[in-house]
């Protein structure tokens, strides 16, 4: 009797479980094309890899694209999406400003990704974008990880949702946390993930209040190194183009390393919300690991992207395999 009561509670366990467990994580998984397009990693890297030879900028714009993207309505190529009225998230916020070599870039993968006979019309935007940003890493000098598969494109997109998604140049560590911890990341999972700034730009008009304090200075403005300030003036002036930037990482621009976390402990953070990192005793000690610990930053990169991937997965009625990723079906 008493192991019958056992099994039923262990099934009820079980089944529970089940239920508990959300449908989106679950369809996730790695080679999840194995059967209906074998060739798709292989296709998107190729893509990935002839881009980055003309334009490296790409590299950072895709990442910047998987970010956006999952944070804004989950990972499903909604910022992909193109209204005819202006009313869809690339003509919002932080949108606006999103690499046109990195859309470019995903654009062609899908298209490419078509172009075999027995991938056409089977595999997501979603997932391109989620691949895309892995061989971007990988390529730059990053890790080389495993990509979970399996999102269905949202249907959905609009300017209202995108201005309170993202964080800010100007945020601090409370802030950051709040929209990571929304999207069931933690704080070493946004450090880590900032750690993508180690190949980034910023346009000057995104700081350029935090160098030069005396016209309108901002509310929050973590210390900056006097001579990297001076370095910065010199890249982005007063009167700075809107087409003017400068790198997030001096030291390496063009490599996916840990020196953003070493640029931040001399102090060397071109956006508030990045230097924060560093100067919130909160925060510090994992800089300070990354630093130090090019291996740790890299598994804790991995671990955290592979999280970011599967915030608001679609599932279902909710999504589809766009035939092109700027419209839906």
């Amino acid at each position: 009797m008493e192991n019958s009561y056992n099994f039923l509670l262990l099934s009820f366990l079980v089944s529970s479980l089940l239920i508990l467990t959300p449908p989106a994580t679950a369809q996730l998984r790695q080679n999840y094309y194995a059967n209906v397009c074998p060739n798709v990693e292989s296709i998107v890297r190729a893509t990935v890899s002839q881009k980055l030879q003309t334009n490296f900028a790409a590299a950072a714009g895709t990442l910047r694209v998987f970010f956006h993207d999952c944070f804004v309505r989950g990972c499903d190529a909604s910022v992909l999406l193109r209204a005819a009225n202006g009313d869809d998230e690339l003509h919002s916020g932080a949108d606006l400003t999103l690499s046109s070599d990195a859309l470019d870039l995903i654009n062609k993968a899908k298209a490419a990704v078509d172009s075999n006979p027995q991938c056409a019309n089977r595999v997501s935007c979603a997932d391109i974008i989620a691949m895309a940003a892995r061989d971007v890493v990988s390529l730059a000098g990053g890790p080389f990880y495993p990509v979970e598969l399996g999102r269905l494109d949202g249907k959905l997109t609009s300017t209202a949702i995108v201005k309170h998604s993202l964080p800010s140049p100007g945020s601090n560590l409370d802030q950051l946390n709040a929209l990571f911890t929304a999207n069931g990341l933690s704080q070493t999972d946004m450090i880590a993930l900032s750690g993508a700034h180690t190949i980034g730009v910023s346009h000057c008009d995104k700081f350029l209040r935090r160098i030069y304090q005396f016209r309108q200075p901002p509310a929050f403005n973590p210390p900056m190194n006097v001579f990297f300030l001076r370095q910065l003036r010199r890249s982005c002036p007063v009167n700075s183009k809107p087409s003017n930037f400068a790198a997030l990482d001096l030291q390496t621009p063009a490599k996916f390393d840990n020196a953003y976390y070493q640029n931040l402990q001399q102090i060397k953070g071109v956006l508030a919300s990045d230097q924060i990192l560093f100067s919130d005793r909160r925060s510090r000690g994992t800089v300070n690991w990354f630093a130090r610990n090019q291996t740790a930053f890299f598994e804790a990169f991995v671990t955290a992207i592979t999280k970011l991937g599967r915030v608001g997965v679609k599932t279902g009625r909710d999504g589809e395999i766009r035939r092109v990723c700027t419209a839906v079906n």
